[in-house]
């Protein structure tokens, strides 16, 4: 049985072994989640990552593997490399005590389209629709509008990864983000499991996280992939 340190440095590939085994798209020695969910994709030998996306492709004109430092092999008559996302992992210390004076909702599948709209709106590229089936969302509303949100996404017996932290331009810099991560992370904590989070190097946002106590932990890169031609 595989540990927290362990699957912190591959969290896709125990995902899918675990919480999200219902969406696991399995190839020789690699795992992807299916591609209406998430088109992510992990391994733990690169050698096989050559025919898988091959395979992959076939269902999806794009997919990320996910790595913490080994570079995927990708037959590149087939596809191209878009970017390499230079990222890395923060798990939670401990957290400080956060007033919460928000009214913050979870998010049912009646505001899945306001979810994914505003995601796109500020943070194109990861999220799908059906992202939402990964686990709980939480938003703020104001006017009547969802205007933030957050969620979680990977995540195992031991651990929850915290996502889409987002905001509408109009409603930045009035703390909602702070607010909604330390609701989030909370729950995480009543489950007894450890809140953990992606983001990448550099991010503007990596102080607030601190602050919040996360603590850097190491490199989680993101490498996207487009399939030719499409």
């Amino acid at each position: 049985m595989s540990n927290l340190e362990d699957q912190l440095k591959n969290p896709v590939w125990y995902s899918l072994n675990e919480t999200h085994n219902k969406y696991l798209i399995a190839y020789e020695g690699v795992q992807f989640y299916d591609q209406e969910v998430c088109t992510f994709g992990s391994f733990f030998d690169e050698a096989h990552t050559l025919g898988a996306s091959r395979h992959y492709v076939e269902s999806t004109d794009s997919f990320f593997f996910v790595s913490e430092n080994k570079t995927p092999i990708v037959d590149e008559s087939k596809i191209v490399l878009e970017k390499k996302i230079e990222g890395c992992q923060m798990v939670l210390n401990q957290l400080p005590e956060i007033k919460i004076s928000e009214d913050i909702t979870l998010l049912g599948r009646e505001h899945m389209d306001e979810i994914y709209n505003l995601i796109w709106l500020v943070m194109p590229g990861y999220y799908r629709r059906r992202t939402f089936e990964m686990g709980n969302y939480y938003g703020i509303f104001k006017e009547g509008k969802l205007v933030a949100v957050t969620g979680q996404r990977l995540q195992t017996d031991l651990f929850i990864e915290i996502s889409a932290v987002v905001t509408h331009p109009d409603y930045t810099r009035k703390g909602l983000a702070k607010q909604l991560i330390a609701y989030t992370t909370n729950q995480i904590l009543k489950v007894n499991k450890k809140p953990i989070l992606h983001t990448n190097k550099g991010n503007l946002a990596i102080p607030l996280y601190e602050k919040l106590g996360f603590e850097l932990t190491r490199d989680m890169n993101w490498w996207s992939f487009r399939k030719i031609g499409s």
